[in-house]
């Protein structure tokens, strides 16, 4: 008995091959960093304590306050959404992703720079908004997930009931907002999963996107739509 392809699964079958022969699939930007390169941008938590306290958030509200200061003691001061404060004297400064100590840090210090022979200076979180990532592309269940300190990629791949099928596990991108300017790396989700990566830390506002696999997804579509019990008669 031979075994022949009917006319309409011959073209699907050749589609399929044509994908498997040439490698096509969604890539990023050639130009975002991967490697090393990334981990420098967006690196895995820090193990150390300070690594584990409260991370200032976009639109959270502070109070900070300078001793026998009042001019610079502010009850209420909101961190606008691209993670910056204007501060009298000194002008912008960058907030999010530091802790309370570590802005109070800065602050000492650029206040010491020219204006004040030695502040001291609190800050305090007084109003917590929540901090959030955007998973989307191929996983399970795209959304916008809150997140706690120290949360990592796999952590937000998991809220989003982790990828799919057709996800392409070397071209995982994480955006992020840095100083009003958006920045990105690319990650291999397989290496980190197998332990011969870090997971890198998320913030609040990061968006990650996984990318797609077309030769992952030509193999679904074909046995999907029932190609695999049909594509063969027998003559």
């Amino acid at each position: 008995m031979q075994l022949k392809l009917g006319h309409p699964q011959r073209a699907r079958a050749a589609m399929l091959l044509g994908l498997l022969a040439g490698g096509c699939q969604t890539v990023a930007d050639p130009a975002l960093p991967r490697g090393a390169e990334a981990y420098a941008q967006i690196p895995p938590p820090r193990t150390d304590d300070v690594r584990r306290e409260y991370r200032i958030g976009p639109r959270d509200v502070l109070a900070i306050r300078v001793f026998q200061e009042p001019e610079l003691t502010f009850e209420e001061i909101s961190v606008d959404s691209s993670g910056n404060l204007g501060y009298p004297l000194i002008g912008s400064v960058h907030a999010a992703g530091r802790t309370p100590a570590m802005l109070a840090d800065e602050l000492t210090a650029r206040l010491r720079e020219n204006f004040i022979r030695n502040p001291k200076v609190t800050v305090l979180v007084t109003s917590s908004v929540s901090q959030s990532v955007t998973v989307e592309g191929n996983v399970t269940e795209p959304g916008v997930y809150e997140i706690g300190g120290g949360a990592t990629l796999l952590t937000a791949l998991a809220r989003a009931r982790s990828t799919t099928r057709v996800a392409k596990l070397d071209e995982i991108v994480v955006f992020r907002t840095v100083d009003g300017q958006r920045m990105g790396a690319v990650f291999n989700l397989a290496d980190i999963r197998a332990g011969r990566a870090p997971d890198p830390e998320l913030l609040g506002g990061d968006i990650v996107v996984v990318g797609f696999s077309a030769v992952k997804g030509a193999f679904r579509d074909f046995l999907g739509a029932g190609a695999l019990f049909n594509a063969f008669r027998a003559f």
